[in-house]
């Protein structure tokens, strides 16, 4: 294949669009935003699903220190009651005695239960306190979440930015190649991700591997207008000074 030594030269300036563009495509992949987010979105499922596990605690504990609360006031009540009953003067001598041993036990009983609802109540202060650190991981572990796709979203703009501008350049390099040229570096570019590159003295600015005395030979005997390829890759060597030819 033959190619006027200008066009060939301009082959570089395509490469140095496509190799700037291969960056911007593996940054998008490998963006460390990217792996953070993933780990702080982990970070999130935890503590959420242990802010739902300690209000959920809270929530029974509520229900126990309610149902607790009610049977302190009934036995209360009732011992209000028998107190009245007793203060009445309406009752027996063994009705009397009967009232003072309820009411000795009653008051036994509300000892036991209102010590069993202050166990609750110092219990359900615990877990408010674990329930508020725990929420305050959560809108750590949220605003950590922001401020990571945040970044990438800036990163992702500068990229597009860049990719927008290099698309454009290569856009308005196509036109210049004949029609063969281009095929030839395009299928290379498939298949090595280097298309063209500089040969300079005996290396290939592609693979990086010097040539050896016969391929760099062949190469100097070949016409300037002669599409030379590297042995090693594949890739179009373009001639210049540098080449030392």
């Amino acid at each position: 294949m033959k190619a006027d030594p200008a066009v060939q030269r301009q082959l570089l300036d395509l490469a140095k669009v496509d190799a700037e563009l291969s960056r911007v495509a593996h940054r998008r992949r490998t963006l460390p935003e990217l792996a953070e987010i993933a780990e702080v979105e982990k970070t999130l499922r935890e503590r959420r699903d242990a802010l739902i596990a300690v209000q959920t605690s809270s929530s029974d504990l509520d229900r126990e220190v309610t149902r607790q609360e009610r049977e302190v006031d009934s036995v209360r009540a009732r011992a209000e009651r028998d107190r009245t009953l007793m203060q009445s003067g309406s009752v027996s001598a063994k009705q009397l005695t009967d009232l003072e041993h309820e009411l000795e036990s009653l008051n036994r009983r509300q000892t036991a239960l209102e010590d069993d609802l202050l166990e609750l109540m110092e219990r359900k202060e615990a877990l408010d306190l674990d329930t508020q650190r725990t929420a305050a991981e959560v809108d750590k572990a949220e605003q950590d979440l922001a401020g990571a796709s945040k970044r990438r979203d800036d990163v992702l703009a500068d990229l597009d930015t860049t990719q927008a501008r290099r698309e454009a350049d290569r856009e308005g390099l196509l036109p210049r190649f004949p029609e063969d040229l281009l095929k030839l570096y395009e299928r290379v570019r498939q298949q090595k991700s280097i298309g063209a590159a500089l040969l300079r003295a005996r290396r290939c600015g592609a693979c990086q591997l010097e040539l050896d005395r016969s391929a760099l030979a062949d190469i100097k005997n070949a016409q300037a207008d002669e599409v030379v390829r590297c042995d090693n890759c594949g890739a179009i060597l373009v001639r210049t000074l540098e080449s030392g030819l």
